[in-house]
């Protein structure tokens, strides 16, 4: 039997809640990791650890196990792992992205300055990999060691490439599948490991998270051009005054007239910023808002596909609502 594929009817109503009890377990240990580091350290990385996120790769973690046989430690762990990479990781990208807020909190370095957070950051990161160590499987120390090592490619590469006209498509969603799919697929991909399938359903596994992280990363793309910082809770603007070219960014280089192009070209060759008027007042800008949702849109459909295998169950059910409720998330940038 197929899971759940088809919208449905609440798809307001935020998926997560199923494994809301899980999922405070996973906050209690996040916070526990702070006694694994020195006192006089403690007090910086509790300020990240205790800056609640949404918890999307632990959630994931857990949402597969109970759809591939049942919720049990191993799958609260691994969430609790790849969270504190990804916390790792927004600390360096508030670093490089000259960030102020996030969640509506000062950052790391606009409290204490960039030298000390990009050492917090490090610090996160080698926790992380340490804790993955208690597994007696080498395959996922190996696995989760080779998500930190995409993300942190992937983060390389997307800097490398800031002002860079020769940026292609194919390299955007390489770069963002690496800083971000990565992530999402490990956490849906190892957890079907953890719950002993057969490897092509940790393959279907895998891919489903990486579409799903893919298209996640899209919609992020497509709200720091549309988005509002209060409703937001982060600093917006970011890629576009730091050079960043996102899938909007990029339709609307491949679309444009000439002379916006040229302009546009003109602009990022000498490191201008590509401020929001700028953007709104060509009229191809609308249309590459939509494109890019679309595509996002297309890759949550096929994510959808890849749930197939798990049957039809609450949890690969509340998996598929997942693509659903970012999709609405998708719509609203529409302008």
């Amino acid at each position: 039997m197929a899971a759940t594929t088809h919208k449905p009817a609440r798809s307001d109503l935020f998926p997560f809640e199923l494994v809301r009890p899980e999922l405070e377990r996973v906050e209690v240990s996040i916070r526990e990791q702070v006694r694994g580091f020195d006192p006089a350290v403690e007090p910086y990385v509790a300020y990240i650890c205790n800056t609640s996120g949404k918890r999307i790769r632990p959630a994931l973690s857990i949402l597969v196990g109970g759809a591939t046989g049942g919720v049990n430690d191993a799958h609260l762990k691994i969430g609790v792992i790849l969270e504190l990479i990804h916390m790792a990781t927004l600390v360096h990208d508030d670093i490089m992205d000259g960030a102020n807020t996030r969640r509506m909190v000062p950052t790391a370095n606009a409290k204490w300055g960039n030298a000390l957070s990009v050492l917090l950051g490090d610090a996160l990161f080698s926790h992380a990999l340490t804790l993955a160590t208690d597994f007696d499987s080498i395959d996922i120390c190996r696995k989760v060691g080779k998500a930190a090592r995409e993300v942190c490619q992937g983060e390389i590469i997307q800097t490398q490439r800031r002002f860079d006209l020769s940026l292609t498509k194919p390299d955007y969603f390489r770069i963002i599948e690496m800083k971000t799919g990565a992530l999402f697929a490990a956490a849906t991909g190892l957890a079907g490991n953890l719950s002993g399938v057969e490897p092509d359903i940790e393959a279907r596994l895998y891919d489903y998270g990486m579409k799903l992280g893919t298209a996640y990363q899209i919609y992020d793309d497509c709200l720091d051009l549309v988005g509002a910082e209060d409703v937001v809770g982060k600093t917006l603007r970011t890629d576009l005054a730091k050079g960043k070219l996102t899938l909007p960014i990029l339709n609307l280089l491949e679309n444009s007239s000439e002379a916006q192009r040229t302009k546009l070209n003109k602009r990022i060759l000498d490191q201008e910023a590509l401020d929001l008027p700028v953007l709104v007042g060509i009229a191809e800008y609308e249309g590459a808002i939509e494109s890019a949702v679309d595509t996002a849109l297309g890759l949550l459909e096929e994510s959808r596909r890849d749930l197939e295998p798990l049957g039809a169950t609450v949890h690969s059910g509340a998996l598929a609502q997942i693509t659903w409720f970012l999709a609405g998330l998708l719509e609203k940038c529409r302008r």
